[in-house]
Parts: C-alpha cells; structure tokens; sequence
C-alpha cells in the first residue's frame, strides 16, 4: 500500500508553524484514506454511540475541522 495524494493543502499551507507536523489526510493505492491525527481513544471510547464500537486494532483519531473542511474537495464522490 503506497500514499497515492494528500486531500487538501498541506499543514504548511493550513499554516502550522510546526515544520508541517498536523493533521493530515491522504488516499491510499488501495482507494482507502489515512489520517494523521490526535488519539483520542481513551477520551472518547465511553462516549461511542451505543451502535458503535472499536476493534482492538482500532483507535479513534480526531482531526480538525480545518483539515477535513480543507480536503473536502479533493475527496472523490464515489
């Protein structure tokens, strides 16, 4: 599996001043996405809706608004 593109702009460009360390979104080869973001599994695991759930492997990343927002156009309709 390789990093095909980044969706949105770049930290950088989001403005980080942090030498480009900040969330991200990327597509995958597979035409799956990878996020760079904070993990916030054990704040927020007891608050998951009662539908939801986490496989052990699995941890619950939040990325900003910002981020998501910035990379909404570029994320593909199907």
């Amino acid at each position: 599996m390789e990093f095909v593109r980044r969706l949105g702009r770049s930290p950088r460009e989001r403005g980080s001043l942090n030498n480009g360390t900040c969330p991200d979104v990327f597509e995958l080869s597979s035409g799956d996405f990878a996020v760079i973001g904070t993990d916030m599994t054990e704040a927020l695991e007891g608050k998951l809706p009662p539908d939801a759930a986490r496989a052990n492997y699995e941890r619950i990343v939040v990325v900003s608004r910002e981020t998501f927002l910035a990379a909404k156009h570029d994320i593909p309709e199907a």
